[in-house]
């Protein structure tokens, strides 16, 4: 009988480790990137193309110059730009991190069940949003970029 080494970690584990530390990687190197070239000034960044073309502000005009924000600790400034994508962020971290939780050791973090309409309450809140971040009269217009 041959003795099984215990020191070698399964194959799955290790290339669990390696798409986790892959993704890591490139959500560093973003946010590294964000960090330095802030999107209010720099061509690196493609624009909005619904901007390009409408005029108008999609739900995400601005979430980038709120991210390059918040790297820099400016909060007020971050919601100021996207007030939706800021306030969605702790809900999104939760949720990689529970993914990434049930990938590397098989449990995800514990969940809040929520009912089916919460969905179509985010959507209409989304669609509300996009709606009345276009009207050009106050106090709606605080919500344009």
């Amino acid at each position: 009988m041959l003795a099984h080494n215990t020191l070698q970690p399964p194959r799955f584990v290790t290339a669990r480790w390696f798409k986790f530390a892959a993704v890591m990687a490139l959500i560093a190197s973003f946010s590294a990137f964000l960090f330095r070239y802030n999107p209010a000034n720099s061509a690196l960044y493609p624009p909005c193309l619904f901007h390009v073309l409408t005029g108008l502000h999609c739900p995400g005009c601005g979430s980038l110059r709120a991210l390059h924000q918040l790297s820099h600790g400016h909060i007020a400034a971050a919601f100021g730009l996207n007030p939706l994508m800021v306030m969605s962020l702790p809900f999104l971290g939760y949720s990689f991190l529970s993914r990434a939780s049930f990938r590397m050791r098989g449990r995800p973090l514990p969940s809040v069940s929520v009912p089916p309409y919460w969905h179509w309450l985010l959507l209409g809140t989304i669609l509300a949003f996009w709606l009345l971040r276009n009207i050009p009269i106050y106090p709606f217009n605080m919500l344009a970029p």
